[in-house]
């Protein structure tokens, strides 16, 4: 409710004047920016920190505040958490804050997402060849990268749709893009969908991708996969995580890569593709990840 800045200043007030009652212990989300929990909490205290935000920085904001955070990211923050242990969702990730950010090596730990048991297969593929993006229309999702490529692409498949679920400050520029590339009547904008209609899209759709800059962990690959949907996505660290490039979906180095990628996962490797995507996801289990993330908040307490 105090919205994407107040929402720092008005947590740290209320937890030093009691609003929020007894814990037993705090649980952190870094994301990007930090709410210095160091400086004014006391007791067992962890963060969760999915990835290295120095790509987003100057993408969420002008160039001033864009190096302002990035320095209080980098430079400023990172001195106060040394002694915090910090949950991030993935190896890769891992090797980010520490070689990005300077989190110690023995801070960071790494614990897997989980999936829920609704995602899974059933149903039936659309009849035409659907591709589908799930994420906030944000500059890093590069949503504006995706849909060229699926221009390219829709030249060399016959029928094939675009779904873009979710929404976001970019969706204006998103449709504007989609028509000037002609593409229009091939894509549909469906806004913020309920948890029932997302594993629908899912089930229908023959690929998940994302363009995305940067992740902790590509949630909507692992999702889709789970639901016997392979996957396309850019080569990044989060998307390595939740993609074994070549079994479960594939990953492409560069942008221009893109679009040959969409057309090689519809075509004969698709029952490859999609039969290692539902066999990977069997490792997420969100009952794994929470014993996890306590096991790291247990070795805070101290000693009776």
């Amino acid at each position: 409710r105090a919205g994407r800045h107040q929402v720092f200043p008005r947590a740290v007030l209320a937890e030093l004047l009691g609003r929020h009652g007894r814990r037993d212990a705090l649980v952190e989300v870094w994301n990007g920016m930090p709410f210095l929990s160091p400086l004014w909490a006391r007791g067992p205290r962890m963060v969760i920190q999915h990835h290295d935000h120095a790509d987003m920085w100057p993408l969420a904001l002008p160039p001033g505040p864009a190096r302002l955070g990035s320095i209080l990211e980098h430079r400023l923050a990172p001195r106060w958490y040394r002694s915090t242990p910090v949950v991030t969702l993935s190896a890769s990730s891992r090797d980010g804050l520490i070689a990005g950010v300077g989190h110690r090596p023995d801070g960071v730990h790494v614990v897997e997402p989980g999936v829920h048991r609704r995602f899974s297969p059933a149903g039936r593929r659309d009849p035409e060849p659907l591709i589908v993006s799930v994420g906030r229309l944000t500059a890093s999702k590069r949503v504006d990268v995706l849909i060229r490529a699926f221009a390219e692409a829709r030249d060399q498949v016959a029928g094939l749709r675009l779904e873009v679920i979710g929404d976001g400050p970019e969706e204006e520029a998103l449709r504007a893009l989609a028509g000037d590339l002609g593409v229009y009547a091939a894509t549909t904008f469906r806004g913020r969908v309920s948890n029932d209609e997302l594993v629908a899209a899912y089930r229908r759709a023959r690929l998940v991708a994302s363009a995305s800059i940067s992740e902790g962990w590509g949630m909507t690959l692992t999702e889709a996969a789970a639901c016997a949907t392979p996957s396309v996505a850019t080569d990044i660290a989060g998307h390595r995580d939740a993609v074994i490039d070549g079994r479960t979906g594939l990953l492409a180095t560069t942008d221009d890569e893109l679009a040959g990628l969409l057309v090689e996962a519809l075509g004969s490797r698709w029952d490859q593709l999609s039969a290692g995507a539902l066999a990977g996801a069997t490792r997420f289990d969100w009952d794994r990840t929470a014993s996890g993330a306590f096991r790291v908040l247990a070795s805070t307490v101290p000693a009776q």
